[in-house]
């Protein structure tokens, strides 16, 4: 029941991360809130380790190096994926296939086994990550192939993440975490100065690629995402614009981020996100990869719950339904 639990906070807290990202992404470029996300993260994982502890196992080395690839994998689909839209559709396909994946591994390659409970557990939890991640007032447009596919790719790529950390022994403490993000860190990072070394060859000034462009999407290290909150354009952008247009949704409001707090905010993402990633590696540790796939995929409900809090946004009837499943989902799936 613990790890059920665990993994049911722990997917509150990667919304939360999330929702902090997403705040971030107004005022500064994707990616550099990823990055620092990512250093930031790592600096509390530093931190805690001489706490913690862990063994650095060859394996666990690996597998923490692995990971790290898997997390920037998804992150750069889900900037594909956003780039091409609509999100109504491709978010909840996202958080569907990131429980899949690991679900059908931990049933088939793992095999573990649940009570007949638990597996109604897993269609409830499957239908509460849809209705989470749904985004109201979104248009309603049939998503291409490629969307579709990008989708799908980032989904893949979240729940290889969660398949690989499971793989690390207990002995390896905090280490596949730290390993994680330092690979996350070194890729963000380098991305980064790509952007800034392109832009002084246009003639422009390299600190100008940290400002927010195109398409905003707040990521985590580890592939997660506010979707719900993404802006299909900078035209529509909040920071850029000071009434919502047409496009989108009454329900959120006009908020301005300063270059100041929008770093901290990303900083922030960072903590709380490496928080969110030791709570999963305790349910992992102590649970069925197939659980707390299931309950980590319901992390959209942290930023809807959180937009609710500090936005004022109104939560569309079908995510309180959705908001309804996953707690009964939890209590199925604690109970398996």
């Amino acid at each position: 029941m613990l790890p059920a639990l665990v993994a049911l906070a722990g997917a509150l807290v990667y919304g939360s991360a999330d929702f902090l990202g997403g705040l971030a992404a107004r005022s500064l470029r994707s990616i550099v809130v990823t990055a620092l996300a990512a250093l930031a993260g790592l600096v509390l994982l530093v931190a805690a380790y001489p706490f913690v502890g862990g063994a650095w196992l060859p394996a666990d080395v690996g597998w923490g190096v692995l990971s790290g690839f898997m997390g920037a994998a998804a992150i750069v689909l889900l900037y594909a994926c956003l780039a091409i839209g609509p999100m109504s559709i491709l978010s909840p396909l996202t958080a569907v296939v990131s429980a899949i994946a690991p679900i059908v591994w931990g049933l088939l390659v793992a095999g573990e086994t649940l009570s007949w409970v638990g597996y109604a557990g897993l269609a409830v939890a499957l239908v509460a990550v849809v209705l989470v991640g749904f985004i109201p007032g979104a248009k309603v447009v049939r998503p291409s192939v490629r969307g579709l596919l990008l989708a799908v790719g980032a989904g893949l790529a979240i729940g290889a993440f969660l398949i690989v950390i499971d793989q690390t022994s207990p002995e390896s403490g905090l280490v596949p975490l730290i390993l994680n993000r330092s690979v996350s860190s070194v890729i963000t990072i380098a991305a980064v100065g790509v952007l800034a070394v392109v832009a002084v060859r246009s003639g422009r000034r390299a600190a100008s690629v940290f400002a927010a462009a195109g398409a905003q999407l707040g990521a985590t290290p580890t592939g997660h995402a506010d979707l719900e909150h993404a802006a299909e354009s900078p035209e529509s952008s909040p920071v850029q614009s000071q009434s919502p247009s047409p496009a989108q949704s009454p329900a959120v409001p006009v908020l301005r981020i300063s270059l100041r707090r929008a770093v901290v905010l990303a900083a922030a993402c960072g903590v709380v996100d490496a928080i969110a990633n030791v709570l999963l590696l305790f349910a992992l540790r102590n649970g069925d990869l197939t659980i707390v796939s299931a309950l980590t995929a319901m992390y959209p409900a942290g930023t809807i719950l959180l937009a609710a809090i500090v936005l004022r946004e109104r939560i569309a009837g079908i995510q309180w339904l959705g908001l309804a499943l996953a707690l009964a989902a939890g209590a199925m799936l604690a109970l398996a």
